[in-house]
């Protein structure tokens, strides 16, 4: 369900057969960078990261005709920012098969804003194991870095300002697919 702080203001940048599109092409081009993809480990963010890393890995099958451990790098100790907000609950880190050693790891995540968070999942992916590379999926790149972070594969960029939100929805969270543009309620 929409926040009511997207409500009044939320317009829908990308749907349901715009984000399968951009999953499809990001698929295609981690086979391509990776020679076939062959030791590639998907690691989604939670929440949203993670089904988005499921969704990857089934392309990735279709286009190759193999499996793609997929799991799932919770960074909640990791943040910076744990101070300034509420508690916030942990999540789980599921690192399937044989680990993070010597593979190509792709970090998947929803939204990619000021940095903060790729960094947070970087040192948690460090205290784990030593990754041959680590590269990095969104579905969006709404700019405004913070820290020398970008992504490998982007599905969609979508300027904003700062005023505004990007909210992803996913139908295994939401009910439904959809990134929506809003105004910040401040």
């Amino acid at each position: 369900m929409v926040e009511d702080r997207f409500a009044p203001a939320a317009r829908s940048v990308l749907e349901a057969p715009d984000i399968a599109r951009a999953l499809t092409r990001i698929a295609h081009e981690i086979v391509e960078r990776a020679k076939g993809a062959d030791d590639v480990l998907l690691l989604g963010i939670p929440t949203r990261g993670v089904f988005l890393a499921r969704r990857l890995a089934d392309k990735l099958a279709g286009i190759t005709g193999r499996t793609t451990p997929v799991g799932s790098l919770d960074i909640t100790m990791y943040r910076d920012d744990l101070r300034l907000g509420p508690a916030r609950a942990l999540a789980r880190t599921e690192i399937p098969g044989d680990g993070v050693d010597g593979r190509l790891v792709v970090l998947v995540d929803d939204v990619l804003f000021s940095g903060r968070t790729i960094r947070a999942a970087l040192d948690a992916l460090g205290d784990i194991g030593r990754p041959r590379a680590v590269q990095l999926a969104v579905l969006v790149d709404r700019g405004h870095r913070e820290l020398p972070i970008r992504a490998d594969y982007v599905g969609k960029n979508i300027p904003t300002s700062l005023r505004e939100t990007v909210k992803v929805q996913l139908a295994e969270n939401d009910g439904r697919d959809a990134v929506l543009l809003g105004l910040r309620d401040d």
